[in-house]
């Protein structure tokens, strides 16, 4: 990569690593339910940390991982109230550079032959962690290994961890990070005792984005589209996401008849190689928008995320049964989309077979 650093594949565009995160906001009861264990002595090998895209799952993961590994041997039970670390512990700073010998992270490796991220996490990065636990911690402290998000393991890689799960370590702990735990064998989620991180309020949104350097001010539209995620409000922010979903939004309003011009005009901006973050983006806010077509139908109050779109949302889902049409085509979208970018079809013919068949769906709504 000329002398460059691969991208982190579990780190979001325009905001540091989790690693780099001082604080978790907004995770009380999260934090209070490792504690409790911790506290109490019944620490469980394997913690499956959930919840939604951007909330603070990784973070908390980390804040959890620092903890354990800044804790002195023979600490007393019922001691710890916070799952803060000062600042200055020496621990920190090597888990900073990723130089932390009791720490491992499992994530998505660099495929040097095609020069991109792999799409999973392979069976060689899990290997990795049977030979980290099989070595002893020089001070008798925790070991832990971090693997995110743990919903990309392929087969044998998730195979492989579960033989870990089943015959864990002393002294060690594995925190999962899942975006979707669903996706993850039954027999994985069934040795792992379930963190639930929930959206962020309008307080604790502040707080995170300003940690990250992000103003605290947010308008009413991106606090609507960023659905209590600071990860996802980051993400708008970064990729100019507000600008797109106006563009998105306004040509769903040209439906049915859709403006096949700019329908094209956007699925050519995910047509050049490197624009596979503006590919992602746009299909998550279509998603988006179909969500939030079918919630008006149905019946739930719509804070407007760009010009025109109540009016949209009045014209095509304005009543029960028009939800359903949305409801529905999202559904059928998100799994011919998930199935496009696995096996690699072209993005800007995705997009545009996806506006299209937006636009069939709004003369059923009609």
């Amino acid at each position: 990569m000329n002398g460059e650093l691969p991208p982190e594949p579990d780190r979001a565009e325009g905001a540091p690593h989790p690693r780099h995160t001082a604080h978790i906001y907004g995770q009380t009861q999260a934090e209070a339910a490792f504690l409790e264990a911790f506290n109490t002595g019944r620490m469980h090998h394997a913690w499956l940390i959930s919840g939604p895209q951007g909330v603070g799952k990784a973070t908390l993961a980390w804040q959890i991982a620092k903890f354990l590994l800044t804790q002195e041997s023979g600490g007393l039970l019922g001691s710890s109230k916070s799952l803060n670390v000062a600042t200055d512990n020496p621990v920190l700073h090597r888990m900073a550079a990723l130089a932390e010998p009791r720490l491992l992270l499992c994530r998505r490796s660099w495929d040097e032959k095609k020069k991109r991220l792999k799409t999973v996490i392979t069976v060689d990065e899990v290997r990795k962690l049977k030979g980290f636990f099989s070595l002893s911690a020089a001070d008798g402290g925790w070991r832990v290994a971090i693997i995110d998000a743990a919903d990309e393991l392929n087969t044998a890689a998730a195979n492989a961890l579960l033989k870990i799960l089943e015959e864990p370590p002393e002294k060690v702990v594995l925190l999962l990070v899942a975006h979707q735990p669903t996706k993850l064998l039954p027999t994985i989620r069934s040795r792992c005792r379930a963190l639930r991180c929930t959206t962020l309020g309008e307080d604790d949104m502040g707080k995170a984005l300003a940690q990250v350097g992000q103003s605290s001010e947010m308008s009413a539209a991106l606090a609507a589209l960023s659905g209590g995620s600071p990860g996802q409000a980051i993400r708008l922010l970064a990729d100019d996401g507000m600008k797109l979903y106006g563009q998105i939004i306004g040509l769903i309003a040209t439906a049915p008849g859709l403006d096949r011009p700019t329908a094209l005009t956007l699925a050519d901006k995910c047509a050049a190689r490197g624009n596979e973050g503006t590919y992602a983006l746009m299909l998550s806010l279509i998603d988006l928008a179909l969500v939030r077509l079918a919630r008006h139908g149905a019946g739930m109050p719509m804070v407007e995320a760009a010009n025109g779109e109540l009016a949209l949302a009045a014209k095509l889902a304005g009543s029960e049964a028009q939800a359903r049409i949305w409801a529905d085509l999202q559904q059928v979208l998100s799994a011919k989309t998930g199935h496009a970018r696995a096996v690699n079809l072209d993005p800007a013919q995705v997009i545009l077979d996806t506006f299209l068949q937006i636009d069939s769906a709004a003369k059923r709504a009609l």
